[in-house]
């Protein structure tokens, strides 16, 4: 079971990881995307273990990866692990560049699928985009992903990670599809939004 978390977070980490460079154009484009990024094959993949690709600078983990994995609370920085995996609000540039200056790989969490009304754009969520309580955790509401406030917001949340310097993203509640939301959110709807 263990295991299977772990895979689970990895997976979620790398899709975050392929979202991140979507931050680097301008916003003028955003409905429209003329040209993809092609990742490199596996065979590119370094062979020091390191997870950084031949031929760019996308940091991809490898299988056996050491994690440490906080999002509340001060952060413990004396963990001999490669990837830090911490809060994209409650943690500051400077923390992210003090862990990459001890060779550690940050990815930076947020939900991207959820409502949380302490977040600091909390305000800015259009009422009707914001729906059902998410089981398990009544603090937190799902969102409208079709919205275009939402996507902007969640836009805006993948520029901060650029700007604090992320190594990449957590983007969380990207399952919205597969649960009551109280929007009829398809697959397809999913999909759409996650890319």
């Amino acid at each position: 079971m263990k295991r299977a978390i772990s895979a689970i977070w990895l997976c979620l980490a790398l899709l975050g990881l392929l979202l991140l460079p979507g931050c680097l154009g301008d916003d003028e484009d955003d409905e429209e995307f003329e040209s993809r990024p092609t990742l490199p094959s596996p065979a590119t993949t370094a062979a020091s273990g390191s997870g950084v690709a031949g031929g760019t600078d996308w940091y991809r983990p490898v299988p056996g990866t050491s994690w440490q994995w906080q999002l509340s609370g001060a952060i413990n920085t004396g963990y001999d692990v490669t990837v830090y995996d911490i809060d994209l609000f409650d943690t500051d540039a400077a923390l992210i560049a003090e862990l990459q200056a001890a060779g550690r790989k940050v990815i930076c969490y947020f939900s991207a699928g959820s409502y949380e009304e302490w977040r600091d754009d909390a305000a800015r969520f259009p009422a009707e985009a914001v729906g059902e309580t998410l089981d398990g955790w009544p603090d937190e509401r799902w969102l409208d992903i079709r919205d275009a406030m939402v996507r902007q917001l969640m836009r805006q949340r993948l520029d901060l990670a650029r700007a604090k310097g992320c190594d990449g993203v957590e983007p969380d509640n990207v399952t919205g599809f597969n649960n009551d939301t109280g929007f009829n959110l398809t697959a397809a709807d999913q999909l759409d939004f996650n890319r």
